[in-house]
């Protein structure tokens, strides 16, 4: 195997699920995921945005947990299961997804696919979410300042499940 390779030793491809689907990635297992899901697999929907782990713009789940896969190195998800916002839902239909268009949260998008992702976990993990978790789980910096609607789009998606 070569040094800073994927996968296991002798086998220089790491194999992982994304989105439902079996895939493999050959190259620098210390690329961050970010960029093997927007450069290798063509899905722009997960965003850059610090580089650093500090915004959330670049959330995705692994195994059902949410991370940020600018910092996250794509060895890491060797044999998981990795889903974006395109795997999230195939036409939106996802209750938060269809909460955040009905409360009008976005903006200017830069932290939305982030801030669905983020949500979309909150809400597996507690369904019906007070302030303070919807506080803790929704650390993503949003540009607009569209908390509030934030708020209310989990509070509506977690009163329509």
């Amino acid at each position: 195997m070569q040094p800073g390779r994927c996968g296991r030793i002798g086998d220089p491809t790491m194999k992982f699920t994304l989105n439902s689907r079996s895939v493999a990635f050959d190259g620098d297992g210390q690329t961050p995921l970010l960029w093997v899901l927007r450069d290798h697999f063509k899905l722009p929907g997960t965003k850059f945005g610090c580089g650093i782990s500090m915004c959330g713009a670049c959330t995705v789940h692994v195994d059902g947990e949410p991370v940020r896969s600018c910092v996250l190195p794509v060895s890491t998800v060797g044999g998981k299961a990795v889903t974006t916002i395109e795997g999230l839902s195939s036409n939106r239909s996802h209750p938060i997804q269809k909460a955040w268009m009905d409360k009008d949260v976005p903006q200017c998008g830069y932290c939305q696919s982030g801030m669905v992702m983020a949500a979309a976990a909150l809400l597996k993990a507690h369904p019906q979410p007070t302030d303070a978790q919807i506080d803790e789980a929704m650390t993503n910096l949003c540009r607009c300042a569209t908390y509030h609607r934030i708020r209310e789009a989990i509070h509506a998606a977690a009163s329509k499940q």
